[in-house]
């Protein structure tokens, strides 16, 4: 295997790990996503195919670029997740949609309504977490990890010739 394949193998790898875990959590655990959640895992889907494509294709222009992008989406991850830990921590408010919000009670009709649309699950209710930490949280570290494994591994693609 070629230097220009393994890195992105590597986040490949990575990214189906973590997508991995957090389906087997939802559908073998039993922890059902909120919407947050499901936001946070559409880095990890584009980072699978951009590096399925770069792996595919096996030129170093093409994987150090895939893997450039995977480090900002990964980073955009990381920013997601981190809002998402703090909307569970109550440091910042949540959107509406996965929060709670206020009830409209201007009418009997209006709170049905309103009741139907809100999704089951809070963004902002902790459901699992190891050693303290959420599955928001951990999001955090991994995407960042991730990041800073995807910009080094396209900076050396850089390099090597």
């Amino acid at each position: 295997m070629t230097k220009t394949r393994i890195a992105p193998l590597a986040i490949l790898i990575l990214s189906v790990a973590v997508v991995g875990a957090a389906l087997l959590s939802q559908y073998w655990g039993g922890l059902r996503p909120c919407e947050l959640c499901l936001y946070e895992r559409w880095p990890y889907y584009a980072v699978a195919v951009l590096t399925a494509i770069a792996l595919a294709a096996g030129q170093r222009y093409l994987s150090r670029a895939a893997l450039a992008l995977a480090a900002l989406l990964f980073a955009i991850g990381a920013v997601l997740a981190f809002y998402h830990a703090g909307v569970e921590w109550h440091w910042f408010a949540g959107p509406t949609a996965c929060t709670g919000g206020a009830l409209d009670t201007s009418s009997v009709e209006a709170l049905r309504a309103q009741l139907l649309a809100t999704p089951p699950v809070r963004c902002d209710e902790v459901q699992w977490s190891l050693f303290g930490i959420s599955l928001a949280g951990w999001n955090f570290v991994a995407s960042v990890l991730l990041a800073a494994i995807a910009y080094f591994a396209a900076m050396r693609l850089g390099r090597t010739r």
